[in-house]
């Protein structure tokens, strides 16, 4: 068994580390972030081949592209003044609307956002909306997507090795998309949550938007009961949790905005 875990083990240990910006947390991708964006566009195609994309002159759709490409921009000033422009190599970026009253929104790797319909009924204003347009291209810029599927990777490949040597033909993706599912859909830790919402605010801010309204939209949330959380957040902190940290990384984001 040594010998089969030890490849694992030299790939883990020695897979170039990187920094996430503005957190300067390390992180550890196992795959290039290439393949993963090539495989975002193929699930990203038979998703909208499926969905209620609302058309580009609907005036929902038209205000989820206009913040979209704003933050867009400025993420992409923030990124290239400082270093950071090869986390942008392969971003192909694209913002739609679905129309489907569910409160949820996700950005997949290489810049594809989705807003759902019944989240613009809940962001009263662009500003609302921005903080979480913000937050989903943040799990993007931050290679979210990677470092989950990376981790799902790890226990793919000690899971081959523990068990009967017949269900060992699966290969290592093909289990970490049974394991994942939807890459656009991801279930992120709370800690990934957190981090976006970090470098959400920074962004949603370079690009003229309000971050203080993000404490707002979460006090809203927290006040709007029903189901809780909604999909969009699932594995998030609390409401309580959240709007604290938001408050805490307020006092602080000058740093990163002027």
């Amino acid at each position: 068994m040594k010998t089969i875990l030890l490849p694992l083990i030299t790939v883990v240990l020695f897979t170039a580390c990187s920094k996430v910006p503005i957190t300067d947390r390390k992180q550890t991708h196992l795959m290039p972030e290439s393949n993963l964006i090539a495989m975002s566009k193929v699930q990203y195609a038979e998703f909208l081949a499926a969905a209620k994309v609302l058309p580009a002159s609907d005036v929902r759709a038209m205000r989820v592209a206009k913040i979209g490409e704003k933050i867009k921009i400025a993420t992409e000033d923030f990124l290239n003044d400082r270093g950071y422009e090869k986390r942008l190599v392969g971003f192909e970026w694209e913002f739609k609307t679905v129309d489907e009253e569910i409160i949820n929104a996700w950005c997949m790797p290489g810049g594809k956002v989705c807003v759902y319909t019944g989240l613009l009924d809940l962001a009263d204003s662009d500003d609302e909306l921005a903080v979480v347009m913000g937050h989903e291209i943040a799990h993007a810029i931050a290679r979210h997507g990677n470092e989950r599927m990376s981790q799902q990777m790890v226990l793919s490949g000690v899971g081959s090795v523990l068990a009967p040597a017949d269900t060992t033909q699966v290969s290592i993706y093909q289990q970490v998309f049974m394991g994942v599912g939807t890459l656009g859909m991801l279930k992120y830790g709370r800690g990934h949550e957190s981090e976006s919402d970090k470098l959400g605010l920074v962004f949603m801010k370079l690009a003229g938007y309000d971050p203080e309204s993000a404490i707002t939209f979460w006090e809203k949330m927290a006040a709007s009961g029903g189901e809780k959380p909604p999909a969009i957040f699932s594995t998030h902190p609390s409401d309580e949790k959240r709007i604290a940290d938001i408050k805490e990384f307020l006092q602080i984001i000058e740093e990163f905005t002027d």
